[in-house]
């Protein structure tokens, strides 16, 4: 049974600092890159970071560049995301996902709610 579930969600002021984590189980995690992506009501869903399998890339929205940092570790079929410096523009819902290209196949959490606000 595929499970994948984020935590450490939570109402910070700006300025703060939270760290996200999304542990997964019932898949080969370190053959899937893995995201966290984040939305608020009314817009689409947003690409916030990704990491591939073995952590060789990394890719940042332009938004969060040199204030988040994902990082991965495969012997506990984990993702983080650490958010630094936080802004009121980072609300949202924070949902990771695990994606293996090759197969096409993806699984998403459930998320976990950030709030930012003084």
């Amino acid at each position: 049974q595929v499970q994948v579930v984020e935590s450490g969600g939570g109402l910070v002021q700006p300025g703060g600092s939270l760290r996200l984590s999304c542990a997964a189980s019932g898949f080969t995690f370190s053959t899937y890159a893995m995201s966290w992506y984040r939305q608020v009501p009314g817009k689409e869903r947003e690409l916030v970071a990704v990491i591939s399998s073995f952590g060789a890339t990394i890719t940042y929205a332009d938004s969060v560049k040199g204030r988040f940092t994902i990082a991965r570790d495969n012997m506990k079929s984990t993702v983080y995301l650490q958010m630094n410096s936080l802004k009121p523009e980072d609300t949202g819902v924070y949902y990771c996902k695990a994606r293996n290209g090759a197969r096409r196949l993806e699984y998403w959490g459930q998320g976990t709610q950030v709030i930012v606000s003084s």
